[in-house]
């Protein structure tokens, strides 16, 4: 979809469709845009393209259009205004380029957005970006600065748990790279004058899915299992943390799925990495396929036990 837009300052530019950039239906989950993303930034990196102009402006099209789509609030004042624009053109049927369209130059409910947080994602954004979510357009983004280039960096819960390094090699240059404990997906890490042509690279990091635990902002979910048994008499449970296994107490009576928990076990906080989130425990309870004569006469006779 392309369609010709008039700004405040009376230059004409064009719609952007960053669903169609990224190739993504408008509904979309976040997941979809986030792969999505990862596959196209890969084929069009200027590491993978040297000198080939081509490939590096449509690189700076999909950052664009990634920096949009993967925030929530951007997301929605770009739909908004998609949606507005779509029916203004149906009901008129007229030039688009007589479209008013400085009520959009602003954050959803009001105001301006702050031009520094929209550029520390990087990228060279356009005219249209910086009309919609800048205060007027180029005039109001020439102190809009840093710009740069954005890379995916996968890393594991564990990296995430207790911080980790990655060698980055760029244009050249090789940079050791300290990724901060509690970093969770989609947070940024600026490495100055890495990224092609001295500009910096910004490398977004998606915490990888971890076989033992769930996150949950700074918190974690798990599961561990004891017999029906510990479960009726009590006893005691081995439980996996990011620190190692340690023994948690059952009462007696214990309910299958009943969740535990552990504070201070969970995932350090970015800012405040002393701070912990917690750790739930979900429990299940094991049923025994086999029995001995005797155990089953044991069970038979507690299960006529009035409760």
């Amino acid at each position: 979809m392309t369609c010709v837009l008039r700004g405040d300052n009376n230059t004409v530019m064009d719609y952007r469709d960053y669903y169609k950039i990224l190739g993504v239906e408008r509904k979309a989950s976040d997941d979809d845009i986030r792969k999505a993303y990862r596959k196209l930034a890969k084929q069009y990196h200027p590491d993978y393209n040297p000198n080939n102009k081509q490939s590096e402006d449509r690189f700076k099209e999909i950052n664009e259009a990634y920096e949009v789509l993967s925030d929530a609030k951007k997301r929605s004042h770009y739909d908004r205004l998609g949606s507005d624009y779509s029916n203004w053109q149906r009901r008129s049927g007229g030039n688009p380029g007589d479209f008013n369209w400085d009520q959009y130059g602003g954050a959803p409910g009001g105001g301006r957005v702050n031009m520094e947080d929209l550029f520390s994602g990087g990228g060279s954004f356009s005219d249209f970006f910086q009309t919609i979510f800048g205060a007027g357009g180029a005039r109001a983004s020439a102190h809009a600065q840093p710009q740069g280039y954005q890379q995916e960096l996968e890393i594991t819960l564990e990296e995430a748990y207790k911080g980790t390094q990655r060698r980055v090699q760029t244009d050249g240059k090789e940079k050791i790279v300290r990724i901060p404990v509690g970093v969770r997906t989609g947070s940024k890490v600026r490495v100055a004058g890495a990224g092609p042509n001295g500009l910096d690279l910004y490398l977004i990091v998606n915490v990888a899915e971890d076989k033992k635990f769930e996150r949950h902002s700074n918190d974690l979910h798990t599961t561990a299992t004891v017999s029906v048994f510990t479960a009726i008499l009590g006893g005691e449970a081995e439980v996996e943390t990011m620190e190692g296994k340690l023994t948690l107490n059952i009462p007696a009576g214990t309910q299958h799925d009943q969740v535990f928990r552990l504070a201070g076990r969970g995932m350090p906080h970015l800012k405040t990495p002393k701070e912990k989130g917690d750790l739930f425990v979900k429990l299940k309870i094991q049923i025994p396929k086999y029995l001995s004569p005797k155990q089953r006469e044991l069970l038979d006779e507690a299960s006529r036990i009035k409760f």
